[in-house]
């Protein structure tokens, strides 16, 4: 039923702003507007001193979508990436890093971008109108060619490599995306990442994160570049869950089967290290197992690639990194021992496991190396360019047991669980480390890190010979 309201209720209905005298409503005033913007390029570089032109500045990637047709036969990869960012400056320009293929066509939010090729892998976009700070844009990127005749510098960093058969496989370190995706390729702007790769029947695409229909793979929780993998091959693969409903994905390459037995392993090993370091940090686990004479194995986050040589331990070691290095990542790579030493020494408490004695294996390691001049004066913390990856293997092991007989095994056992969770999902420093393994002991460990880690000789007997060692 309708009815006449009544003045009263006409006057309550009125906004509280005006009163019930015939005033009128006072709009809101208008929101100030926004400030001017000065846009400038973002820097062509991440700031990391011994790869000065590795990523970029002026934006942090939020998470890539990449997209990838691949044919065996030739060799040839269309790409068709977006990359989700947000500007940390107003920009008028922005680099992403992209080797060797042709860029066919740029858009930034839907609209068509200038972009140029600069230096040995810039790629150098103009959006259409200044991009705001705080702003969160969207940049594709459409390109192709062949990634296999791009070059690189061997090594650790392997390009973009055939399979023996016939297949494709992509695994690098420090430099590894770029060869096959645009990217900010520095371990500071991690992002998540999703690929959808087509490829020809019979084929099978093997990447990083959870599985999705075939050829789609989504890792959610944030990855380094140099993380990130893609292998294409004639595959089989093994699928199971582990005790927390984790799924495991293993891809065995042609020639490989005989590393099953190792991957069958690795619930039990993760179990283990689960007990070490905390819980286990990421999406998915699993391996890529290559039949390739690879020089190194590399751990690409929830799936490790090993080469056809990789034993136990590299297992082992391997899966250590999804703590140290993958979760927590280093910022700069003067402090790869964040990485490699405590990986590397992973292997030692599964040693520890199955029973040895890790301080008479210590001793015989310094009584072998005790007159190598060479072996000592390998630095583990900033160790200069080139340099990186050439103590933290074997010094670097010693250097941790010495570390856990100075400070203790309840601290130290803190210190395995404190720094990944500390840091789950983002990056440190050396710095950080030094600062939080201080904190876990209550000593004063400078001295102890200038001997042994930024050291060029061998330790003076009381670091040499820390607490049981001293016996």
């Amino acid at each position: 039923m309708r009815r006449r309201l009544t003045a009263l209720a006409v006057c309550a209905a009125v906004v509280f702003a005006a009163a019930c005298t015939g005033d009128a409503v006072t709009a809101p005033p208008p929101p100030p507007p926004p400030p001017p913007m000065h846009p400038l390029p973002g820097a062509s570089g991440a700031g990391d001193p011994y790869y000065p032109d590795d990523g970029n500045g002026g934006y942090d990637a939020l998470g890539y979508q990449v997209g990838v047709t691949y044919d065996p036969p030739s060799g040839h990869l269309d790409g068709d990436t977006t990359v989700t960012a947000k500007a940390t400056q107003d920009l008028s320009r922005f680099d992403l890093d992209l080797r060797g293929l042709d860029v066919h066509d740029v858009q930034v939010d839907g609209q068509p971008a200038r972009f140029s090729r600069e230096k040995a892998f810039e790629l150098v976009i103009t959006p259409p109108s200044p991009i705001r700070a705080g702003t969160t844009f969207r940049t594709r990127v459409r390109y192709g060619g062949d990634p296999a005749k791009t070059p690189h510098d061997g090594g650790s960093e392997n390009g973009w490599q055939h399979s023996a058969d016939g297949g494709a496989y992509m695994v690098g370190e420090p430099h590894s995306a770029s060869f096959w995706y645009p990217v900010n390729e520095t371990p500071r702007d991690k992002a998540t990442f999703t690929l959808t790769a087509h490829v020809p029947a019979g084929w099978t695409v093997i990447s990083n994160g959870r599985e999705g229909p075939p050829g789609t793979w989504t890792e959610p929780n944030p990855v380094a570049s140099y993380l990130t993998t893609i292998a294409i091959g004639k595959f089989s693969v093994d699928r199971s869950t582990l005790p927390d409903g984790t799924p495991v994905v293993s891809a065995y390459a042609p020639g490989a089967d005989a590393r099953r037995a190792i991957g069958g392993r690795l619930p039990e090993v993760l179990g283990f290290l689960t007990s070490k370091f905390g819980p286990y940090p990421q999406s998915a686990a699993g391996g890529i197992y290559l039949d390739e004479n690879v020089p190194f194995s590399l751990e690409t986050q929830t799936r490790p690639t090993y080469a056809k040589w990789a034993d136990l331990p590299t297992l082992v070691h391997e899966n250590a990194h999804q703590w140290f290095g993958d979760s927590v990542s280093l910022r700069d790579w003067s402090d790869i021992c964040l990485n490699e030493c405590f990986a590397s020494y992973s292997q030692w408490l599964w040693a520890e496991r199955e029973g040895q004695s890790l301080d008479d294996r210590y001793r015989a390691a310094i009584e072998i190396t005790r007159g190598s001049t060479d072996f000592w004066g390998q630095k583990l913390v900033a160790m200069g360019h080139g340099h990186e990856f050439e103590g933290v293997y074997n010094k670097g092991i010693l250097a941790v047991h010495a570390l856990r007989r100075q400070i203790g095994d309840p601290a130290f056992d803190r210190l395995l669980h404190d720094w990944p969770s500390r840091y789950r999902h983002g990056n440190a420093t050396w710095a950080d480390f030094e600062a939080m393994a201080a904190r876990d002991s209550g000593q004063n460990l400078r001295p102890f890190f200038d001997e042994w880690f930024r050291g060029t000789k061998l330790p003076a007997d009381a670091d040499l010979f820390p607490g049981s060692l001293r016996s």
